[in-house]
């Protein structure tokens, strides 16, 4: 399965960026999409989740309130729309698919991962 991440890019502090995962045919075989973003010499962190039919969205609590998770089954794509960016956002974003029902929040538990898309937010 392959996951492309686009749509990252420089802003101000406050702006506001849409990244888009598109996921190769099998996009429908998978369940929980989930993005993580990953500072320089940090780990690698939960962001958000969707639940395979969108019914279910998750979020960390840093990004809660600003940031949207989607999913357009029809269109085999996630978005995650950012609002009110902030210096500390700045990370690389990392699309990641499961396969079955896991625990969400750890990379651990995803299948699949896409390359990554640099977001950085300027005070």
């Amino acid at each position: 399965v392959q996951l492309q991440a686009s749509g990252g890019g420089s802003v101000a502090t406050g702006g506001s960026l849409r990244l888009t995962c598109a996921v190769g045919a099998s996009f429908h075989s998978l369940n929980t999409m989930g993005w993580f973003r990953q500072a320089p010499g940090k780990e690698r962190e939960f962001v958000a989740a969707i639940s395979w039919n969108g019914g279910s969205t998750y979020y960390a609590d840093s990004v809660k309130g600003r940031f949207t998770i989607s999913r357009d089954n029809a269109k085999n794509t996630v978005y995650l729309q950012m609002n009110s960016l902030k210096p500390e956002d700045t990370a690389v974003y990392y699309c990641a698919a499961q396969r079955g029902g896991s625990y969400i929040y750890l990379t651990e538990e995803y299948d699949y991962w896409g390359q990554g898309t640099q977001v950085t937010v300027s005070s």
